[in-house]
């Protein structure tokens, strides 16, 4: 199954016809999905104090968090979907790494030398798409490197794939034409 988080609150904006685009793929090949919309459920991507002492116990406060996991844990691909905002995601992207990657075996465990390793979440395929104003190449070290390195790799999301949509809002219609035709070919 593929696992499908978005993050935009705007139905009318570029990333949600790049989510209908996403969709349309899957549905036109028969592949099984999940769409995880964190506005449209009324995620809160704060760590509340009740959620960060569960944390240490490996649960959470948050009534999404479990549902979440579980569809995460079932799935073999994972697609993420969302505008850079001040040179990186949007703090619901952060807050759903933050409070929904558990350890305990489930999205992460210890190694005995304390490094985080995967636990029940294995994706053969990670997609990033995201989009922006300023140009990919001045994200690049922390999402081509940093992220899928430090965070992606340690809950268990391989083969990571970026791709960004610059000049979203002052580009032209061909522009963003093309970036979707691009991104359903490689859904």
């Amino acid at each position: 199954m593929v696992t499908i988080l978005y993050a935009h609150p705007y139905e009318k904006s570029f990333n949600h016809a790049i989510l209908e685009t996403i969709v349309d793929k899957l549905a036109a090949t028969g592949r099984d999905y999940k769409v995880i919309d964190l506005y449209a459920d009324g995620f809160n991507p704060a760590m509340e104090a009740e959620s960060l002492r569960l944390f240490s116990c490996d649960e959470s406060a948050d009534p999404h968090v479990p549902a979440y996991l579980a569809t995460l844990m079932a799935s073999d691909e994972f697609i993420m979907i969302f505008p850079i905002w001040w040179s990186t995601m949007p703090a619901i992207v952060d807050g759903f790494f933050d409070k929904v990657m558990l350890g305990g075996g489930k999205a992460f465990q210890y190694a005995p030398d304390g490094r985080l390793v995967p636990a029940a979440i294995h994706m053969k395929r990670t997609l990033m798409i995201s989009t922006s104003e300023a140009p990919t190449e001045v994200f690049k070290d922390f999402f081509a490197d940093y992220f899928p390195r430090n965070v992606l790799a340690t809950v268990g999301m391989e083969n990571v794939e970026w791709y960004n949509c610059p000049q979203t809002s002052n580009g032209s219609d061909e522009h963003r034409k093309a970036f979707l035709s691009m991104i359903y070919d490689k859904i």
